[in-house]
């Protein structure tokens, strides 16, 4: 007999603040959808929705070509 395991429905963080950018500036909201290595977490981990993970990388590499970002963590 398998149990059911109860997971919190994720829900995606951008749509429940409202947020109509995300900005490549922001470097403390953009390391936490990343790895310690470097890579971005797709979003049936982090919750987000779909368009928003489509900009949240958007963002992400913006930030890693100007610097602002590392590629990887030393």
């Amino acid at each position: 007999m398998r149990y059911k395991r109860f997971t919190r429905k994720k829900f995606c963080k951008f749509c429940a603040e409202k947020t109509d950018f995300i900005d490549y500036k922001d470097i403390r909201t953009l390391k936490s959808y990343i790895t310690e290595r470097g890579k971005i977490l797709p979003n049936r981990m982090t919750g987000t929705c779909a368009r928003h993970q489509r900009e949240l990388t958007g963002a992400i590499k913006k930030a890693r070509s100007i610097a602002l970002l590392s590629f990887m963590e030393k």
